[in-house]
Formats: C-alpha cells, structure tokens, sequence
C-alpha cells in the first residue's frame, strides 16, 4: 500500500509506517516511555529525511501522551505546580531549539547534528540502563537485594534561590532547577522530536529527588504540552511536519500501546529494562555506523 508523503516528498509503504508505530507503541506500553526516541532513529533507516522524521515524530508523541496524563490524573499522579514550571522552561527551550534547527538547516548540518545527538544520548542512556538491569540481576541471583536510593535532591539544587514548596512531590526547592530541565528537554524535543520522557524521570528522580508516584504522570504532563508547542513551532518555522506521515505513525502506536501493556503484565521489570538497554543500545550503534560508513554510490538520481 503506497502512500505519498508530501512533505518528505516520497512514497513509502503504508504498512511499513504504521508498523513502526506499532513497534514504537509497544515500546511505550512495555516499558513506560514515549517511544519518541526510538521512532525519529527507525523513520531515519527506512529512508525518511531526519528533519522530517524529528518533527513528525513530535506530533505523533503528542497524540500518544494525551490518554497517559488522563490515567495518571485520575489516581493522582501528576504534580501540576511542578509540571507547569517545567512546561514554562520547555517552551523556552523550544524557542531556542528553533532558532538551533534554522541555523543548522541554514548551515546544512542538521541532518548531522540529528544524527550525532541521538548517538550520544542513546549510547549513554542505554549503557546507564544495561549497568543497572545487570547490577539487579546479579543482586537478585546472589539473594542479596541491592539498597534503595535514598530520595534526595543534587546538591546543585539545594544550593539555588527562591525556593517552592511542592506539596503533591514533596519537595522544597528553587523552581530554577525544574524550569532548567525543562529548557533542555525543550530544546532536544524540537532538535531530536522526543518527547524527553527517557531524559525526564531519571532527572526528576535522581536530581529533583521527587517522590516517585508523581513523577511518570508529571513527565507526561511536561511532554503533552511541550510536544504541542514544538508542532505548532515546526509547523510555523520549519514546515517539515508530513501531517499523513504523523497520522500514520499514530495509528500504530494506538494499536501497540494495548499490546505492550499486556505483554507488560506477564513480564519481570529487570528482564524488560535489559531488553529496552540492549534495543536502545542496537540503535545507538546502527546510528554511529551510518555517521561514518562511506556508500558505494556518494550520489544518486532519482526519477521526480
């Protein structure tokens, strides 16, 4: 089933599409998280423009976090003081990752920039996921269970002004430190079109210290609007959202997500964790490959 994609101005199997955002929907729906990071990588392999395939995949994110902030809002899962400050700095950060996009597209080196960010990001996360997942593995196997991380805020935090009270997390802090995250997951949204979810919980966790029952539903929360305002911003300065190539994406992520959460149910949590590391890892490493293998042919004609 062809399908034209105007704004990336080729065709592309239908199928094909929606069965990556089953892939990515299943991802979210067995390990909690958006999927964005991984959708952008597998659109890139399948012949999608990077540009494209990074602010498409922040519109399909947006779509996808809409029934995640409901759930998480009715058992109260979501501290809205701290994920409004944190909306507040990703906007800002979506304001400066345009002016980054532009400035790179201009220089002819977003593509690049795309690739190398994802590299990086998924190379370090994937290994910090993969160190733990073992760690617990062997600590299960040995009968003795790893200690729990005392909940605490970074120093760095603890030493900034103005400091907020926020009750539904617990915490006592500078709203800086939240409105700074959410200046750098703004900016990755727009550059990368995650929704920063895999960068967000372990940053609220170990550096805000937030208390641990709020923080998927607030990450979610901070993704839904920040998400909106990278499309509305793509769709204003960028013009590279392909509107049927979100709406295909979107499909299968719906139809995924149902999967993964059953396949979720009947799993260990340490085995999934492994197995989403090593996926992350493959990624990363599928990525690095691209950045520096040399094609047969440097350049190709195609009929219009």
């Amino acid at each position: 089933m062809d399908v034209y994609l105007p704004i990336a101005n080729l065709s592309v199997n239908g199928l094909v599409i929606v069965g990556l955002g089953m892939i990515t929907g299943m991802l979210s729906g067995i390990f909690g998280v958006g999927g964005g990071f991984l959708t952008t990588p597998l659109m890139i392999f399948y012949g999608i423009p990077p540009t494209v395939a990074a602010a498409s995949a922040a519109s399909q994110v947006t779509g996808a976090s809409v029934s995640g902030v409901f759930a998480q809002s009715r058992r109260g899962g979501v501290d809205y003081q701290m994920g409004s400050v944190m909306v507040a700095g990703g906007i800002i950060g979506i304001g400066i990752g345009a002016l980054l996009f532009n400035l790179l597209q201009r220089l002819g080196q977003i593509d690049t920039v795309i690739s190398i960010l994802y590299v990086v990001l998924l190379g370090s996360i994937g290994g910090l996921m993969a160190r733990e997942s073992i760690q617990t593995l062997r600590a299960e196997r040995s009968g003795i269970p790893v200690p729990p991380r005392k909940r605490r805020h970074h120093p760095m935090v603890a030493n900034l002004p103005m400091r907020w009270r926020f009750y539904r997390s617990g915490l006592y802090i500078s709203p800086l430190a939240p409105l700074i995250l959410g200046v750098f997951t703004g900016i990755l949204t727009m550059l990368m079109g995650i929704g920063g979810g895999f960068i967000l919980v372990p940053a609220m966790l170990y550096i805000l210290g937030m208390s641990a029952n709020v923080v998927v539903g607030t990450s979610l929360y901070q993704i839904l609007f920040v998400t909106m305002a990278t499309t509305m911003m793509h769709a204003l300065t960028t013009h590279a959202i392909d509107i049927v190539l979100a709406s295909l994406l979107l499909v299968g992520s719906v139809t995924g997500a149902q999967i993964g959460t059953q396949v979720a149910q009947k799993s260990s949590p340490v085995t999934l964790r492994l197995v989403l590391a090593a996926i992350v890892l493959l990624v990363a490493g599928r990525m690095a490959l691209g950045l520096g293998w040399r094609p047969d042919e440097i350049y190709t004609v195609a009929p219009l």
